[in-house]
């Protein structure tokens, strides 16, 4: 099967989407890639398929759970065999899954970057043949690489531990000249295939109006929007702490989410909002990376991010959205 069959057979499109066909060839015929793919461009088949035509292994690093849970739910009732090795599953599951891979039954796998660091990984990945290894959301590495997830920042040191290099590809939806630098930098792509397919989302509209009172305004916006899912972005642990208390006070259905928070309290707090049993939740801007929640309509920024690159990065939500800077609102409506 050709890669128009493995498109079609697997994931039911008769053509690619512009820019996808270019990556698949190049990762192909052997060569590292970087695309750089707004959101909706179909940046997963551009490595999926080419995964599924190479002999080996290819390895996702994953920075969310939840983002790895949805792909490899989707990947496996397509018909592809796939796993995910992250801390939701314990110590006896993972070996399962690994031996699972060493046999053969998983063309790709998704792992979280912390994993990669790990003995019973690195045993495992030194006797199998990884093909590729796939970095998603690569902007982690420049952008939120020190806050987030500095885990990121040693892909490069378990690609050089491996017996042979293999092909290296990476994705996010945006990046400046410094962040695609350091991506190329940091992974130390060789003679990469560079694909930036434009950062215009012709789904959306913006509009600016003044804001006077900031907590105010969410309020009645809840209010109004009860029926509605959605994420408030705040720039500090505190002020989540103080919006979320606001809210939460008035009887509206939030949660939180920050890096103070226990590791038991972030998953059952983000599950709450994955699951809709709160719908709305207060969060440092590190938490909607990846996100894949169909019904998200709106996202209020409390405080303003560090530039417009951050901005716009956070744009990566699917549906209408809706953000506060300081004493001025941008509301960003899709057309549908």
């Amino acid at each position: 099967m050709d890669k128009y069959g493995i498109l079609k057979h697997y994931f039911g499109y008769n053509s690619f989407r512009p820019g996808q066909e270019k990556l698949v060839d190049a990762i192909l015929a052997g060569q590292d890639v970087l695309g750089i793919m707004p959101t909706g461009a179909g940046k997963s088949l551009c490595y999926q398929v080419p995964a599924l035509l190479m002999s080996g292994i290819t390895l996702v690093v994953s920075p969310l759970i939840s983002l790895m849970k949805d792909q490899v739910g989707a990947l496996n009732q397509a018909g592809v065999h796939a796993a995910y090795i992250n801390s939701s599953l314990t110590d006896n599951q993972i070996a399962k899954a690994l031996a699972f891979a060493k046999q053969g039954r998983y063309k790709i796998i998704y792992v979280a970057p912390e994993r990669l660091e790990t003995w019973g990984f690195l045993d495992f990945a030194t006797h199998v043949e990884i093909s590729m290894i796939t970095v998603d959301e690569a902007h982690c590495i420049s952008q939120w690489g020190q806050d987030f997830r500095p885990s990121y920042l040693n892909i490069l040191s378990f690609v050089k531990k491996l017996a042979r290099r293999p092909i290296i590809s990476a994705f996010t939806a945006t990046a400046t000249s410094k962040v695609r630098d350091d991506m190329l930098q940091i992974l130390s792509l060789e003679r990469p295939v560079i694909l930036t397919t434009g950062f215009d989302r012709s789904n959306l509209t913006f509009k600016v109006k003044h804001i006077k009172d900031k907590d105010s305004y969410i309020l009645d916006y809840l209010v109004s929007h009860r029926q509605d899912s959605g994420i408030i972005y705040c720039a500090t642990r505190k002020n989540v702490e103080k919006v979320y208390d606001m809210l939460n006070a008035n009887g509206l259905s939030v949660t939180k989410y920050h890096a103070g928070l226990s590791a038991e309290e972030r998953k059952e707090n983000q599950d709450s909002f994955i699951y809709d049993i709160k719908p709305v939740v207060v969060a440092t801007n590190a938490f909607g990376m990846g996100i894949d929640k169909s019904n998200v309509r709106f996202v209020i920024h409390y405080n303003m991010p560090q530039c417009i690159e951050n901005y716009y990065q956070e744009l990566d939500v699917p549906e209408e959205m809706e953000r506060i800077q300081n004493a001025y609102c941008c509301i960003l409506r899709r057309i549908l």
